[in-house]
């Protein structure tokens, strides 16, 4: 009887093994902080009815985080982040923020709506790419993503 239990237990778990290593990768947008500072990140993006701007992650130096789960729905992100010490990560692409968690739509006319505008990075996934990853550096190294 104790064989059986043993031989049955040893299935299952062999059986949950086959499962989950047939489980399709995960397709998402992460972003890294490969900086030595803890950074605060805002990600903008269109979600096929419009703009959309959401933050903040808070991020310790040499830490990923998942910002949207999922297949990629549009070849063109923008990022936003800070750290602690006043250095950004910014662009020209100018969307809607503000200073405590938010997720705001639309991008025109922030100021007037009462939030800020700020300049984000764009970030060009490719025209097929499923899933992506932003490496976020210090000014000294390489900026970039994948």
């Amino acid at each position: 009887m104790r064989i059986l239990q043993r031989a049955a237990a040893f299935l299952a778990a062999g059986l949950a093994a086959c499962v989950l290593a047939g489980a399709p990768a995960r397709a998402d947008f992460r972003l890294c902080n490969n900086s030595s500072n803890r950074i605060s990140v805002s990600l903008s993006y269109t979600d096929g009815q419009g703009w959309v701007s959401e933050g903040w992650w808070n991020l310790k130096s040499n830490a990923c985080e998942i910002l949207l789960r999922g297949s990629l729905a549009a070849q063109f992100y923008y990022v936003y982040a800070m750290d602690e010490r006043g250095g950004e990560w910014k662009g020209k692409a100018y969307m809607c923020t503000r200073d405590r968690e938010f997720r705001i739509e639309g991008r025109d006319n922030c100021l007037v709506r009462g939030f800020d505008r700020t300049g984000f990075l764009e970030i060009d996934t490719g025209k097929d790419a499923k899933n992506w990853t932003v490496q976020l550096t210090d000014a000294s190294q390489q900026q970039g993503g994948r």
